[in-house]
């Protein structure tokens, strides 16, 4: 916020979008992204903030916490299902003063890449634009990659090279670039590196020699046009649903 740096990511450990208001819950301790976003309004005088939940799971920490106010846009995508378990939230839209600020986008379990950036393009950017937010936070898990234990989606490297560059545009134009990257989800220790230089790389605008070996195996594993087309079909729906 004072504009000692352009952006940033962050490696917290324990991870925290699941924490709720007053119980820790999935491996979550504390709501880091909670107290970073009161921390900034209470020194900052910030008035929007919009967190993107790329996590496999659902922010349903974030999402209980901000569900009825308006200063905080929440947005989560998600594997449908996933955890918490059987939770989809696309109906999920806040309450009281924060109806309008809470947007789910529960994805079909294998949808991988294609769904992901068309999530973005469909619904993410046009709610930001909307919204106008001066700080943009994610809560940037990478399980939803195609090897993670704990998740179904068939994410790789350059998925998340792609949704930060999208998100790291729009930053410089509408909010001067704020723009903060919270580590979250991730559980294959071959896989998340990758992911994450992908990630870091992007945000810095510097590209290094390391090379993700799984990358052209994984987009051999995408699924097929007609998978896509249903996806991309629900999003639509999604995205009137919110006006979008």
């Amino acid at each position: 916020m004072r504009g000692d740096v352009a952006n940033a990511y962050v490696l917290t450990r324990p991870p925290g979008h699941h924490c709720l208001p007053d119980t820790a819950m999935g491996f979550c301790f504390l709501s880091n992204i909670a107290i970073a976003i009161e921390a900034a309004k209470t020194s900052h005088g910030i008035e929007r903030i919009a967190v993107v939940d790329w996590d496999v799971h659902h922010g349903n920490g974030t999402q209980t916490i901000y569900y009825q106010r308006s200063d905080v846009l929440t947005i989560s995508i998600h594997q449908d299902g996933c955890f918490p378990p059987g939770y989809n939230g696309s109906e999920d839209r806040g309450e009281g003063a924060g109806l309008g600020a809470n947007i789910n986008i529960p994805l079909l379990p294998g949808s991988g890449h294609d769904a992901y950036l068309y999530a973005m393009q469909r619904i993410v950017l046009p709610a930001l634009a909307r919204y106008q937010p001066q700080l943009i936070i994610v809560a940037c898990g990478f399980d939803a990659n195609a090897v993670d234990p704990l998740a179904r989606m068939q994410a790789h490297s350059d998925t998340f090279r792609q949704m930060t560059s999208l998100l790291r545009d729009f930053a410089e134009q509408h909010c001067a670039g704020k723009l903060v990257l919270v580590h979250e989800g991730g559980y294959s220790e071959a896989y998340v590196p990758f992911c994450g230089l992908a990630t870091i790389e992007a945000l810095s605008g510097l590209r290094s020699d390391v090379a993700d070996p799984l990358l052209d195996f994984i987009r051999q594993q995408q699924p097929c046009a007609a998978m896509q087309t249903l996806q991309r079909q629900l999003l639509a729906e999604m995205g009137a649903l919110h006006k979008l």
